[in-house]
């Protein structure tokens, strides 16, 4: 047993030196992702200034030592909004991708394994919710339901899921065939249990590429949906939100536009290079 698991150490360490020789951008975009998540996160500890105090008095002014970005309309720190705007857009990211990762998971490796009447009633329920736009889902079910926070997050990793349980679904079909499957159930192992325990964790690569783009797809949702004005609501900051906000000012400061345009670029850029070199 520890043999064995050595050798697994062994091979997870000489495939991450070979991923890392051979996919130097996806290398790259994941420091990129890491500056990010440490500037948004830990950005607040040192740059105490609060996102929400505003100041008519200071409203729109140049970057300065004050005020490193400059200053919204209300008088509000750019670079504190950023930061916290961040927070949001990330955090509503992740969760979201965490929603349509369990649900697909769970809906096409149980349409994969089982076949038959249950893969042809949950594969047409994945087809029908691919059927429908999914800006447009998004808009009928946040104003249905309101748009706080966890109503945000529940809808975009319901809009994501479907997709994930495509990918899904069709490892399960590829796995289900293996020798050591039939070996397991001639052995006594339980579906359920063959399911949990062997065949799901096989769908890891596979997840791990789709989770990244999925993170990606959903602070884009996020950001769409805040400039509709249907996403986060102020106080609350998010860059979506942030760009709403400077729509109106475009040609006054452009730069109110400009600086959360490029973090979101940089965001959903780092996380498509690096889910396109882990699935590589």
């Amino acid at each position: 047993m520890q043999l064995a698991t050595e050798h697994g150490v062994m091979l997870r360490r000489d495939g991450l030196r070979r991923w890392v020789r051979h996919h130097p951008g996806g290398m790259a975009a994941a420091l990129g992702l890491i500056a990010i998540y440490l500037g948004v996160f830990l950005g607040p500890i040192v740059y105490r200034v609060s996102p929400t105090a505003t100041n008519p008095l200071a409203a729109l002014l140049p970057p300065s030592s004050a005020h490193p970005l400059g200053t919204d309309p209300l008088g509000r720190d750019i670079l504190a909004r950023l930061l916290a705007g961040g927070q949001v857009s990330l955090i509503v990211g992740v969760l979201s991708m965490v929603v349509a990762i369990v649900i697909g998971v769970l809906v096409g490796a149980i349409a994969g394994y089982f076949r038959g009447t249950v893969e042809m009633v949950l594969m047409r329920i994945v087809d029908a919710a691919l059927a429908i736009p999914a800006l447009i889902l998004i808009m009928v079910e946040v104003t249905t339901f309101g748009n706080s926070p966890p109503v945000i997050i529940l809808v975009i990793g319901l809009v994501n899921w479907p997709a994930m349980a495509r990918v899904a679904y069709g490892e399960v079909l590829s796995i289900r065939e293996r020798l050591y499957v039939e070996a397991a159930l001639a052995l006594g192992c339980s579906q359920w249990r063959l399911l949990r325990r062997h065949i799901v964790p096989q769908l890891t690569p596979s997840i791990v590429s789709m989770a990244t783009l999925t993170v990606a797809w959903s602070i884009l949702l996020e950001s769409a949906l805040s400039f509709l004005g249907l996403g986060i609501q102020p106080p609350l900051a998010s860059w979506g939100g942030m760009l709403q906000d400077a729509q109106s000012y475009v040609f006054i400061d452009p730069t109110l536009a400009v600086f959360p345009g490029i973090m979101i670029f940089l965001t959903v850029l780092c996380f498509n290079a690096l889910g396109n070199s882990l699935k590589e």
